[in-house]
C-alpha cells in the first residue's frame, strides 16, 4: 500500500504506531509525508504555485517538488486535510482544497484522494477561551465536521473520520477529563504533572527552559497523545485496508490491553457512524 499525505502534524502522528499496526496485520506499507507543521490548505496551494512558477523551487520533502513526489510512485492513496486551527472556519477551505485535488489528479491520476477529518482541541485549550475564539470544544467539533462533510460532498471523496473517533472516545470514556486549576502549576515539582486522564488529545511534559536552565511544564492542548496516536492508526488501517479497526492485533507496550480494545472500538464506531 502506497500512501502520501499532504498535510501537517496531524498526519505526522501516524509515524508512532501506524507502521506497526499494518505490519502486525500481515500487510505492507510505504508511506511518505508532504507535511509542514500547522500547514493550511491555502499555504500548501501557495507552495504548489511557487513550484509551478519556478522549476528550481523545491519546497517539499528533501528538496523535492510535490509534482515529482506524486509521479515518483503509483500511489494508492493521497490524503489531504485542513490545518486544525482553520478547520472550523468554512471560508478557509476553498478554492485551495479544490485546486490541490485537481493538482493531485493531474500527477497521480490512479490514486484515491481521501480527506482526514481533524479533531477539536482539548477543552482547556487557550484558543477555545473567550479571549481568543470563544467557542466550546463541542462547537469546534460540530463546525469542523460540517466543513469536512461539505468538502467530501463537493469533490466526491471519502473521509477518514479521525475527529469523530476523538469525539466518540471523549463521550464514551469511563474516565472523563476534568481539567485543573492553573494555579497548581506553581506548586508542582518535577516529575509531578496535573491530571491528564480521560482525553486522547493533549499532554503535559517537563522541559528545560534554555534561558534560565530550570525545568518547566509544557502544555500541548491540540495534538493526539499516544492513546490518540494508536486510535488514529487503527482507524487509518481500517479505512485504507478495508478491514475492521477491532481486528487490529498490535498493542503498544505503553497502552493497557483493555484501553487498547476501547480505542479500537472507538475507531471502528467512527468508521461505521460516518457512513
Amino acid at each position: 500500500m502506497n500512501v502520501l499525505t499532504i498535510g501537517n502534524s496531524f498526519t505526522w502522528s501516524l509515524r508512532r504506531y501506524f507502521p506497526d499496526v499494518v505490519k502486525a496485520a500481515g500487510e505492507k506499507l510505504h508511506i511518505r509525508f508532504a507535511n509542514f507543521g500547522g500547514c493550511e490548505l491555502e499555504r500548501h496551494w501557495s507552495y504548489i504555485k511557487a513550484e509551478m512558477a519556478d522549476p528550481m523551487c523545491r519546497v517539499y520533502d528533501g528538496g523535492n517538488r510535490l509534482c515529482e513526489m506524486l509521479e515518483s510512485c503509483d500511489w494508492d492513496f493521497v490524503t489531504i486535510q485542513q490545518a486544525s486551527h482553520m478547520s472550523w472556519r468554512a471560508e478557509s477551505f476553498e478554492p485551495f482544497a479544490g485546486n490541490i485535488i485537481d493538482y493531485v489528479r493531474k500527477f497521480a491520476p490512479k490514486a484515491e484522494i481521501m480527506i482526514q477529518q481533524t479533531w477539536a482541541y482539548r477543552a482547556d485549550s487557550p484558543r477555545l477561551q473567550p479571549e481568543e475564539w470563544n467557542i466550546t470544544q463541542q462547537e469546534m467539533h460540530e463546525k469542523l465536521t460540517e466543513n469536512y462533510r461539505a468538502l467530501s460532498e463537493r469533490h466526491g471523496l471519502r473521509v477518514i473520520p479521525t475527529g469523530l473517533a476523538v469525539a466518540l472516545s471523549r463521550q464514551e470514556t469511563p474516565v472523563k477529563y476534568q481539567g485543573y486549576d492553573r494555579a497548581i502549576l506553581n506548586d508542582l515539582h518535577w516529575p509531578d504533572l496535573p491530571p491528564q486522564a480521560g482525553d486522547v488529545v493533549g499532554q503535559m511534559t517537563w522541559m528545560k527552559d534554555h534561558e534560565t536552565g530550570s525545568m518547566k511544564i509544557g502544555a500541548d492542548y491540540i495534538h493526539l497523545n499516544l492513546r490518540g496516536d494508536y486510535m488514529q492508526a487503527c482507524l487509518w488501517f481500517a479505512m485504507l485496508y478495508g478491514r475492521k479497526a477491532t481486528d487490529v492485533t498490535f498493542v503498544p507496550d505503553d497502552i493497557a490491553d483493555d484501553d487498547a480494545a476501547f480505542l479500537r472500538e472507538m475507531a471502528e464506531r467512527a468508521r461505521l457512524e460516518w457512513k
